[in-house]
């Protein structure tokens, strides 16, 4: 696929730590883009120049936005109500230069639904360049710093209220590829993309690999829903706890088997096999910050 870049960006990532702001950092860097890393404690990272960011700070942002041209937006994790601190943001980022903003949102979220979805709905109206980022579920939950992946490693059980409903898991490499495109790009996407792998699994069919991978037995626990969104309400606002339980619930309902070519037409390349990442990943150390749950 041929592509035309534009070259020189200097690019806001906020939540440059976590599972795709790492990836999408790395990857912009080495495309020759200037990355200001925006996080709460300004960590550093090869190659870009940490700035503390705090979406609950307000007078964090204008250091981060400094010379930005760009902005690559990861929503405050656990917050059901983001575009209270986010709109506020985007538009103090329009004022301030920035041209073009790239959204990580979720394939289980429409454009005006709950949560970043309200984010979604504002972001055309302020910036004339965009994109939506709708990922299915990360294959990263399974074998990085999340609460299924630690069950793995500590229960070898994975639980949910998903039943047999099937995902199109996508690898976090994957998302990344695609951000520095809708970021990079001379032209912008414009619209919502939604980001899978290149098949739909159930989580029986991610036991199973992960099983065959590890060598080590791990099996699916089908749990009522109430009992998990009371499981989940224990870790996080019940609020919060509820769209997660609803979300499952929807995967149950056959709302996320799906696949897309949005990988394959926006990179070039297909995306990564569940299986490919878990072979990939599972003898490594956890990886820091989940960017969504």
């Amino acid at each position: 696929m041929t592509v035309t870049e534009t070259r020189g960006a200097t690019v806001l990532v906020i939540g440059a730590t976590g599972t795709t702001g790492r990836r999408t950092t790395a990857r912009l860097i080495a495309a020759g883009h200037r990355v200001k890393a925006a996080g709460r404690t300004a960590a550093p990272l090869p190659g870009a120049e940490p700035v503390r960011f705090d979406w609950y700070e307000p007078a964090t942002f204008g250091d981060a936005l400094g010379e930005a041209d760009r902005v690559y937006l990861v929503p405050p994790v656990g917050d059901p109500d983001p575009a209270a601190v986010m709109v506020p943001f985007l538009r103090q980022a329009r004022a301030a230069g920035v041209r073009r903003a790239v959204l990580l949102s979720s394939s289980a979220v429409p454009e005006g639904g709950p949560a970043v979805g309200a984010v979604h709905q504002a972001l055309p109206g302020l910036f004339e360049q965009w994109a939506v980022l709708r990922p299915s579920w990360f294959m990263q939950n399974f074998t990085g710093a999340h609460a299924h992946a630690d069950s793995i490693r500590e229960h070898g059980v994975i639980l949910t209220a998903a039943g047999a409903g099937r995902v199109g898991f996508v690898d976090a490499d994957d998302i990344a590829a695609v951000a520095v495109r809708a970021l990079t790009d001379d032209h912008a996407p414009d619209s919502d993309l939604v980001l899978t792998g290149p098949e739909a699994l159930s989580h029986d069919d991610v036991a199973a690999i992960v099983t065959e991978v590890t060598g080590r037995s791990v099996t699916h626990r089908h749990l009522p829903y109430d009992d998990m969104r009371d499981r989940l309400a224990a870790l996080m606002p019940r609020e919060f706890a509820t769209m997660l339980a609803d979300m499952d619930r929807a995967i149950a309902e056959g709302a996320e088997d799906r696949t897309t070519d949005t990988v394959q037409r926006l990179t070039g390349r297909p995306p990564q096999s569940f299986r490919a990442v878990a072979e990939r990943e599972l003898s490594l150390p956890a990886a820091p910050g989940p960017d969504r749950p």
